[in-house]
């Protein structure tokens, strides 16, 4: 491709809306065009980089035992209504009316009609195990789509499922495809780890995301540095530390004035904040819960939510928490009635805790679980941090920031139970299909893989995904023996197999240089009458500093070198 043809034009300046990198970079080499909020068209040069993306994603999960097949965008709004998934997924969710007052959904995901599909063709055991898969576009109307690619309303998506029989045949599936992803990582360029994750609007039994660690991510990953254990912020556990047994004392009022935070209130009575409860208010789908934790920790809203199984979280207004009488800043569980009370399991790692007394200015000493209040529901829903122990060997865990680049789920019978989805066995007894799900967003795949890939000029593309080879410049490009030598070269890297770009514009070397820096392809080629009249071109990698020399006919040989040909 000559850049005088290529459609797509850089730009010097950083576009004004770019958040991250990989948002600014894109738009500067000409890769993406923003048609609306979260809606992007993809250039020449994007739409390159993400076939090879997709190509790497066909081969892997082809090898993993997949096939491939399509599904529409455009589905019937009843088949979620039926899963539950249509109120969970609430605004989220693109619905439109056809001509016939039918309502349907662009869908955000596959899962129900994929289990539909199934249902209607695995007519036995012997249809069992399969491994389908897709690669097409999804709508989420994000209430903050961000940072270019990604977090989007319109993207590409690679989504896979599993069909087994059991729970061993179910496992085989699961460890096949995140072999297959970790393959397609390693081939892309990239390294993500593996992390323990919320299942969020997908539900299941058990997740794991795929995360490349950057500091401009939006997800927050644990990591304990000796054991490997890793898990997001949404999913993490970690040990929670014991107070020392102590005999249980009566209750006693202490006031408390201006009192209204646990660390204030910690620092008025000279305790630890875990010698502290803290109650905080959220409404869920339209009911007040009061929420019980210990001082020191924070509410983990993912892990509330789950607890609570509730389609609709928020936290509650004060006009809320004071219609139902509640005395914020001062109130607990101690002596309330008729609220709906979830405890963090800290209340269990304690006694004799600083609570509100519900009256404004006090506090009451020595408030226990289950003595002096009772919960409804009691599990953890607490907020790992930097600094907590790990559960599994008690070192202390760590927090880095990541982007999420692949989510697999543990669906199980999920949704084959709602719909029917079921298979005779070699007795023909029925039993419903288990599933697994798996999804890849393409378009996120190229962005995180430039936010991990980048320096102060530009974009450093992966090989494998990069969307051209070479960048073949030409200084002067208006001398015929620089034309003529560059022309020559460009066509005998196009006939090896090679994929080159060819700057061919009239410009100074210092916007060519810095275009070719931006757009960060593997191998730049320099053409130039210093070059020609020493009987060299200059080959040099876009990782590194140093150019290295060569006669023209020696080119293609050290090309195919630097890129492991």
């Amino acid at each position: 491709m000559r850049v005088t043809k290529m459609f797509g034009k850089t730009q010097r300046d950083d576009p004004a809306e770019a958040e991250l990198p990989s948002h600014r970079l894109m738009l500067k080499a000409g890769m993406i065009y923003r048609a609306s909020a979260g809606v992007y068209a993809y250039l020449p040069m994007a739409w390159r980089s993400l076939r090879k993306v997709e190509q790497i994603i066909r081969e892997e999960m082809n090898a993993a035992g997949g096939q491939e097949m399509r599904m529409p965008a455009l589905q019937p709004r009843e088949i979620w209504q039926k899963s539950g998934r249509d109120a969970a997924y609430g605004p989220d969710a693109f619905r439109l009316q056809d001509r016939r007052d039918r309502w349907h959904l662009l869908a955000p995901t596959h899962e129900e009609l994929l289990t539909n599909i199934v249902k209607a063709n695995v007519l036995s055991y012997r249809d069992l195990p399969l491994r389908l898969y897709q690669i097409q576009t999804k709508f989420r109307d994000e209430p903050r789509p961000r940072g270019g690619l990604i977090r989007v309303r319109e993207f590409d998506m690679k989504d896979a499922y599993s069909i087994d029989a059991d729970d061993e045949s179910f496992d085989a599936s699961y460890q096949a495809m995140v072999q297959a992803y970790k393959n397609i990582y390693a081939r892309c360029g990239l390294d993500a780890i593996m992390v323990e994750a919320d299942s969020g609007a997908i539900g299941g039994k058990d997740s794991h995301e795929f995360i490349l660690l950057a500091e401009t991510g939006e997800d927050t990953i644990i990591l304990c540095p000796s054991c490997g254990y890793a898990a997001n912020a949404e999913k993490a556990t970690f040990r929670k530390s014991s107070q020392p047994d102590e005999e249980l004392l009566s209750t006693e009022e202490v006031a408390t004035p201006g009192i209204g935070t646990i660390d204030a209130l910690a620092e008025f009575l000279d305790i630890p904040s875990s010698k502290t409860l803290k109650a905080i208010f959220y409404m869920a789908d339209g009911h007040l819960s009061v929420i019980v934790i210990r001082g020191d920790l924070e509410v983990n809203e993912i892990k509330l939510h789950n607890a609570l199984d509730a389609t609709d979280l928020r936290l509650a207004s004060p006009a809320e928490v004071r219609e139902a009488g509640i005395v914020a800043g001062s109130a607990s569980p101690v002596g309330l009635e008729g609220v709906h009370v979830v405890a963090d399991d800290s209340i269990e790692l304690g006694s004799n805790f600083v609570v509100g007394a519900n009256k404004e200015g006090y506090h009451l000493r020595n408030a226990n679980y289950p003595r002096d209040f009772s919960a409804d529901i009691v599990a953890d829903i607490a907020l790992a941090a930097a600094g907590d122990a790990c559960t599994e060997c008690g070192t202390a865990l760590e927090t880095r920031r990541g982007i999420e680049v692949g989510h697999v789920f543990k669906l199980g019978v999920l949704y084959s139970e709602v719909f029917g989805a079921t298979f005779p066995d070699s007795d023909g007894e029925h039993h419903p299909i288990s599933m697994g799900c798996y999804g890849i967003g393409v378009g996120r795949l190229l962005a995180a893989a430039i936010e991990q890939n980048h320096d102060d000029r530009g974009i450093i593309f992966p090989e494998p995904i990069a969307p051209y080879d070479v960048h073949l410049v030409a200084l002067n490009a208006d001398k015929e023996d620089v034309v003529a030598a560059a022309e020559s070269l460009y066509e005998e890297l196009a006939e090896a197999g090679l994929e080159p770009l060819f700057d061919d514009r009239v410009e100074s070397p210092g916007v060519k240089f810095n275009d070719a820096d931006l757009i960060g392809l593997p191998i730049r080629v320099v053409v130039s009458p210093r070059n020609l009249k020493q009987g060299v071109v200059e080959i040099k990698l876009r990782t590194s500093d140093d150019a290295v020399t060569v006669a023209p006919d020696q080119a293609l040989d050290k090309i195919r070198e630097l890129l492991g040909a």
